[in-house]
């Protein structure tokens, strides 16, 4: 995806968001999509959210299907959202969509006003539910074609069992006008739709809009600051960009970014620059639309009005008191312009970072919590397990309360993301980046994983105050973790002081000494035939099977099992290159007998020797392997 900043032509519009229209449509809020110059602007809409999550507290977020509606109707099917006044649904949400018929009715309507079956809201093959505003890749369904509603709104599904599903809306205040939405789209909403698929998709042209530049090249030496920008005059920042990109890479963090409005006395942004940009542990991963890394360029076009002076500045902490560190060449160019920003109508923007170390147990981790008025849109989340396995802690919600209301409850944390089905081939097991949402990183070796989201055409606004959370662990907070957020907002000041400064501890990036591969996520290489199903391998005649753990830092392992053994378990033998480098083990028994950490040998992994071999011995009724998961403590 090429990015620049043709999708953020610069025509301020420094109103209100019902001063822009004096209607709501879809292509008012399809506008929202296309261009981002009205993204600080404050709202007097109300966000909120109907899900499936566990009203008890606890994990059945849709598997059984008992919160998956909020009624059920005498032919069985399923109220999924029945909502007074007018409003805009502008997201939906599932992993696991059905073929079964939606009706959406609006105002008093005993008709539906239109039906689509809930698949095709994100198969593409219905209009105008098409990407990009539609689709799925990383295990979530999603859809933000915008959906206005006038007099009133209610979803429902023909079926008779749903699972997970979350839809998100807007309402607005009873004088504003709504035009009820048509699958038959209308030639400006259509032109509206188009140009977000050309821009999302291929943003190439250059800056528009009376904008200076600022260019600078310098070097960034340690234990120093220096100073980007300094502007002593009100307008707004439109792009920024830092690099290169690798230069910020690595296990420690430890350059910052750091950015003042108009003489505050705490920073808007104060973090290490890679956590910003949407780094994955110190790994360059995340392309969104507004903020990341393309081309070895760290980018972010989040419009950034302030009133009388803006400081852009780096810090470089040194790794400890003995260690060297090198120079750094710096390039930067930020974009910015002259026009000022309207207090009333206009927030300014902030970051709160949040490395969460050891997060307590019991408690929730906190994106964001302050008093104040403004509007919520992004989140960057890194989480790391600290007991090595599963990613249980992702299975915690998200929940957000704003002026005194309860006003989203998520379903879990990768559906957060828009994502599904975490440790699964092909849904949340790598890092993917989607223009407004994305996983980070997953990886069960590490116990670690995380995700993006922005919030655009559906920002959360807050009147007087907002809590938004996530939970570790599927019920009480129980699974231990570090987490490290970024909560981006619009407000007239930062809401919430940033209790921590970045420092080497809070910045250096934990690496577990015990780590597990399971199969469902192993890469191999096959000889012979041999066939995999599952955790159960099988080699009628011999055979071998290569397992790269090249994903694991260097160093040497005790190399342990979790296995079954049964009557028609294997020999085998574990093999690095040429070299044998076990005994001969044997996954025979004459009866079912599960084995755990059973060890098989150690190993050396280097830049030579990423994986393990194993050799099946030729056997015509012993010729088969059950294997749980391999182990592997560092010495």
């Amino acid at each position: 995806m090429k990015i620049s900043l043709l999708f953020f032509g610069l025509q301020f519009i420094l109103f209100s968001v019902y001063a822009q229209s004096s209607k709501i449509s879809t292509q008012t809020e399809l506008a929202k999509l296309v261009d981002i110059s009205s993204l600080p602007a404050y709202s007097e809409t109300v966000l909120k959210q109907i899900s499936s999550y566990d009203r008890t507290g606890g994990n059945d977020d849709g598997f059984s299907g008992q919160y998956s509606f909020i009624r059920r109707n005498q032919d069985s099917s399923l109220v999924l959202l029945d909502v007074k006044g007018h409003g805009v649904i502008n997201r939906i949400w599932t992993p696991t969509p059905t073929q079964d018929t939606l009706d959406f009715y609006f105002g008093a309507s005993d008709r539906p006003n239109f039906s689509v079956a809930f698949d095709d809201l994100f198969s593409g093959k219905v209009y105008p539910f098409v990407a990009p505003l539609s689709g799925n890749e990383i295990g979530g369904f999603y859809t933000y074609v915008p959906i206005p509603f006038a007099n009133g709104c209610k979803i429902v599904s023909r079926g008779k069992h749903l699972q997970f599903y979350q839809i998100q809306y807007s309402s607005y205040p009873d004088h504003v006008q709504v035009e009820d939405f048509q699958l038959a789209l209308n030639r400006d909403a259509a032109d509206k739709l188009k140009k977000i698929q050309e821009r999302w998709n291929d943003i190439s042209s250059d800056i528009e809009g009376e904008t200076s530049l600022i260019s600078v090249d310098t070097v960034l030496e340690v234990n120093k600051t220096i100073t980007l920008a300094d502007l002593k005059k009100g307008g707004r920042i439109s792009a920024f960009k830092l690099g290169p990109s690798s230069v910020f890479a690595g296990l420690n963090k430890q350059i910052d970014l750091i950015i003042t409005w108009d003489d505050e006395s705490d920073p808007a942004i104060d973090m290490p620059v890679a956590d910003f940009f949407g780094y994955a542990f110190g790994n360059i991963s995340m392309q969104s639309l507004l903020l990341g890394s393309a081309d070895n360029i760290n980018y972010c076009y989040f419009p950034m009005p302030f009133d009388r002076q803006a400081k852009i500045a780096l810090r470089y902490r040194s790794p400890n008191e003995s260690a060297l560190a090198e120079p750094l060449r710096i390039k930067a160019e930020i974009y910015f312009s002259n026009r000022e920003r309207i207090p009333q109508e206009e927030g300014k923007f902030y970051t709160h970072w949040h490395a969460n170390q050891q997060a307590p147990i019991g408690k929730p981790h906190t994106f964001l919590a302050g008093k104040g008025k403004g509007h919520y849109v992004g989140t960057l989340l890194q989480a790391q397990g600290l007991h090595p396995g599963m990613t249980l802690f992702f299975e915690g919600d998200d929940v957000t309360q704003i002026d005194g209301e309860l006003r989203v409850h998520g379903t879990g944390s990768e559906d957060y993301f828009n994502g599904g089905w975490y440790a699964l081939l092909d849904r949340w097991d790598r890092k993917m980046s989607l223009p407004l949402h994305g996983s980070l990183d997953y990886s069960l070796p590490y116990a670690r994983t995380g995700g993006y989201r922005l919030f655009l055409s559906d920002k959360m606004p807050f009147k007087k105050e907002i809590t938004h959370t996530i939970e570790h662990g599927p019920e009480g907070n129980n699974k231990p973790v570090d987490y490290t957020s970024v909560a981006l907002y619009y407000a007239d000041r930062r809401i919430a002081e940033q209790a921590q400064k970045p420092d080497n501890q809070l910045t250096k990036i934990y690496i577990p000494d015990t780590m597990m591969v399971y199969p469902q996520l192993m890469r191999f290489s096959l000889n012979g035939a041999v066939k995999i199903d599952g955790h159960v391998w099988q080699a009628v005649h011999g055979g071998q099977i290569k397992i790269d753990l090249s994903e694991l830092p260097k160093g040497r392992y005790r190399l342990l099992a979790d296995m079954e053994k049964n009557r028609e378990g294997a020999n085998v033998t574990l093999w690095q290159r040429q070299k044998q480098v076990s005994r001969t083990i044997s996954f025979y028994d004459d009866d079912n007998t599960k084995v755990s950490n059973n060890y098989l040998c150690t190993i050396d992994l280097d830049d030579f020797k990423d994986a393990v071999t194993i050799h099946l011995q030729k056997d015509d009724n012993r010729n088969k392997i059950m294997l749980e998961r391999l182990v592997l403590i560092r010495e």
